[in-house]
């Protein structure tokens, strides 16, 4: 009934609308009426109030309300169940647990802040309130567990995909999880599962964009290091959109992947690669090299060539060297 109002008063574009005919287009009483606008006022929409002339929307919100992301989905899978939080420790976390409880493939969990942001190596993830898409994927493919570390590839194409869409920023992938604008990092991925010997039960799939911060508002340690896409692009960027067509480039990919398995997404990812063919230092678990990056098998790892031969690596941090670096 909420989101009905709100696109009512969305088709007037900022023109007044009484209660009564809201009421009766919604076959609502007024109080309900009152209410449901009370509440929206309450997640931050600039609904004035008349008493003779009724509602009128001024300004629409770019935060990440159910609300908002229905009106702009354009899936029949993913978000067809949003979890909202406007301030939570990991989006990750919170969709593990939904999907140990059930909730359907799809559902989604997103977040204005996080207390406890994590991506790979345990490493925190900066997440200032309102300023980026923290969200956490629930899946559950059909394929085995050995194809699981391929979802962050997938994952990886379908959001660089939709950024450079909305931006036109160029950004590109650095393996396996990073995506880079400008040579600094504005999206981190990471992948969680929980499977059987020969069954996945379920993967959560986790975002973190760097959307609409400000340079000067990261921690010193990621100063020179990150950046964000509006600082990138100069403008600010609407959250709404971008989500939704993130949404909407994931669910596309999953279904190719279903369909005809993981090849086209590896093709697509090497397309979109800034690893491939640079010099790279690898700092695995129990040792450390260089060499340079020169394909991804078909298990995702990437291959890495040394005066020794060929490399497989399958885990651990991977930088890339300045290109000026021998």
């Amino acid at each position: 009934m909420r989101t009905a109002i709100l696109e009512l008063l969305k088709q007037k574009a900022g023109e007044y609308i009484s209660g009564e005919d809201i009421s009766q287009t919604m076959k609502v009483s007024r109080t309900a009426v009152w209410k449901h606008i009370r509440t929206l006022k309450q997640d931050g929409y600039a609904i004035e109030s008349h008493p003779r002339l009724g509602y009128a929307l001024r300004k629409n919100t770019d935060r990440l309300l159910p609300a908002e992301i229905k009106a702009n989905l354009a899936c029949t899978v993913l978000g067809q169940e949003i979890y909202y939080f406007n301030e939570i420790d990991s989006t990750n976390n919170q969709a593990k647990k939904l999907a140990v409880d059930g909730c359907p493939e799809g559902t989604i969990v997103v977040a204005e802040a996080q207390g406890d942001g994590r991506g790979r190596l345990s490493r925190s993830w900066f997440s200032p309130y309102g300023k980026g898409i923290f969200l956490s994927v629930v899946l559950r493919p059909p394929f085995s567990p050995m194809e699981a570390a391929k979802c962050t590839l997938m994952a990886a194409v379908a959001v660089n995909r939709a950024i450079n869409d909305v931006t036109g920023l160029g950004c590109g992938i650095k393996w396996p999880n990073d995506i880079l604008c400008q040579d600094r990092k504005v999206v981190g991925i990471l992948t969680e599962m929980s499977a059987e010997i020969d069954a996945i039960n379920h993967i959560v799939i986790g975002i973190g964009i760097n959307v609409n911060i400000d340079q000067q508002d990261f921690p010193s340690d990621l100063a020179t290091t990150a950046t964000s896409l509006a600082v990138a692009c100069g403008r600010p960027v609407s959250r709404i959109k971008l989500l939704s067509i993130i949404l909407a480039e994931l669910e596309a990919v999953y279904t190719e992947v279903k369909k005809s398995g993981f090849e086209p997404v590896l093709a697509a990812w090497r397309a979109q690669s800034l690893t491939l063919g640079r010099k790279v230092n690898v700092h695995g678990i129990d040792r450390n090299f260089s060499g340079e990056a020169v394909d991804i098998d078909d298990d995702g790892a990437l291959l890495i060539k040394t005066p020794q031969g060929i490399e497989r690596v399958m885990a651990g941090d991977v930088s890339i060297r300045p290109a000026s670096s021998s």
